[in-house]
């Protein structure tokens, strides 16, 4: 008789297992001995391209959060697959939720004030269950696996929390590494919210380090919208006064405009110059092209002025133009 063969799991190495053991002892001690504060809030974003460690301040009177501390960790859990999460991402995620849990302890943050969330990348992973319950076996953290639409509505509240927009019909667009959200909202409340598979870290993947041209790419793009009838929808939500982008790649790319990549202006000292924090298709345009642009001269150019968003800001450039 035959015998069906377990399907054997990532696992991971010993050494670093001995090592989380070590250090949960420690923080539990910690633990014990510390205060426990009541007005610190703290959360960690678990995305496709990074992870964003957050610790505030909550201020009742005035209804407002001051950062106490902010980490952010490159880990791109979808590098090695786009279908599950690897050993190598699974190792480099539980180092990065190490650091952050160090982090909380050390501010002596209550366990019921710790939102850990995730995004695109465990949504599709088919070891997401697995990889869950690793997070919260060796660092006691409990991760919430976030739906799209939670996601947009989330990106709307955490607009609302920066810009005097709270009266407007804003429609907010966050482009991830995984997925890119589409919310529109007026007062606190959402009348539309979007998630389409699009991000900078899969089409990256999809596309550029596959050989594949940027005209497959933008075609790729605009079916997906197409397909999803998003133009339908916002015009059935009524529509919307202002746009607002809430990602690191739009901020990116506004920062560009402004440094004037997009021209032979980024070599000057622009300091002393008014920031608008906006931008238009045309300037969009100009740094796309530049960014497309072939050759050692670009690249090396490209990588000294994005760093590590480099690797992914081609894609998020012409994602965020088709949109």
């Amino acid at each position: 008789s035959t015998r069906k063969k377990k399907k054997k799991k990532n696992k991971i190495p010993i050494a670093f297992e001995q090592l989380i053991q070590r250090r949960r002892s420690t923080m539990n001690s910690n633990m014990q001995s510390s205060p426990i504060s009541s007005q610190l809030f703290t959360s960690i974003d678990m995305g496709t391209n990074s992870f964003k460690l957050l610790i505030v301040h909550a201020d009742p009177p005035g209804r407002s959060f001051v950062p106490v501390e902010r980490l952010k960790e490159p880990v791109v859990l979808s590098r090695e697959s786009a279908t599950s999460i690897s050993s190598q991402s699974q190792i480099r995620a539980l180092q990065s939720l190490q650091k952050f849990k160090s982090l909380i302890l050390s501010h002596n943050v209550s366990c019921d004030r710790i939102r850990c969330v995730a995004t695109e990348a465990l949504r599709q992973a088919e070891n997401q269950k697995e990889f869950v319950e690793t997070v919260y076996e060796d660092l006691g953290l409990r991760v919430d696996v976030l739906s799209g639409e939670e996601e947009a509505r989330l990106v709307y509240l955490g607009v609302l929390q920066f810009l005097p927009v709270f009266e407007k019909s804003v429609l907010c667009i966050d482009i991830g590494g995984g997925s890119t959200e589409f919310v529109v909202g007026k007062r606190g409340d959402v009348k539309l919210a979007v998630s389409l598979k699009l991000g900078h870290v899969n089409l990256t993947q999809m596309f550029i380090k596959n050989g594949i041209g940027l005209t497959e790419m933008r075609d790729f793009i605009r079916h997906a919208i197409d397909e999803s009838r998003l133009a339908d929808k916002l015009k059935e939500s009524d529509g919307f006064e202002v746009v607002v982008g809430s990602s690191g790649t739009i901020r990116a790319i506004e920062n560009a405009l402004f440094s004037g990549y997009g021209t032979d202006l980024y070599q000057f000292n622009l300091e002393g110059y008014k920031r608008d924090w906006r931008f238009g298709r045309r300037e969009l345009s100009s740094v796309v092209e530049k960014l497309c642009s072939e050759g050692d001269e670009e690249q090396i150019r490209r990588e000294g002025f994005f760093k590590r968003r480099s690797e992914f800001i081609v894609a998020g450039a012409v994602l965020l133009e088709e949109i």
